[in-house]
C-alpha cells in the first residue's frame, strides 16, 4: 500500500464506523416501539449491546493493527528499494 492510497482506508474505516453507529441506533429505535414482543425486544436488545461491544472495543483494536501494518509496509519498502540501487 502506498501513501496515496491511504485516503482509501480512512475512507473505508469511516464508512464502517458509520455503518456500525446507524446500525446501533435503528436497533435502539426498533426496540423502544410499541410493537415489539418481549422476546424480541430482548433480542435486540442483546444484539444492540453485541455490535456495542464491537465499536467500542475491537474497532480501536482493528484500526491500530492496520496502522501498525501500514507503517510496516512502508519501512519494509524503504529498505528492499536501497538495495535495489546498489
Amino acid at each position: 500500500m502506498e501513501i496515496g492510497g491511504l485516503y482509501q482506508f480512512v475512507l473505508l474505516l469511516v464508512l464502517v464506523g458509520m455503518i456500525l453507529g446507524v446500525g446501533i441506533l435503528v436497533l435502539d429505535k426498533f426496540a423502544s416501539s410499541t410493537g415489539v414482543t418481549a422476546a424480541a425486544a430482548t433480542a435486540l436488545n442483546n444484539t444492540r449491546a453485541e455490535i456495542a461491544t464491537i465499536s467500542s472495543t475491537w474497532l480501536g483494536l482493528i484500526v491500530t493493527v492496520a496502522i501498525l501494518a501500514i507503517i510496516l509496509t512502508l519501512v519494509i519498502r524503504s529498505f528492499a528499494g536501497g538495495m535495489g540501487r546498489a
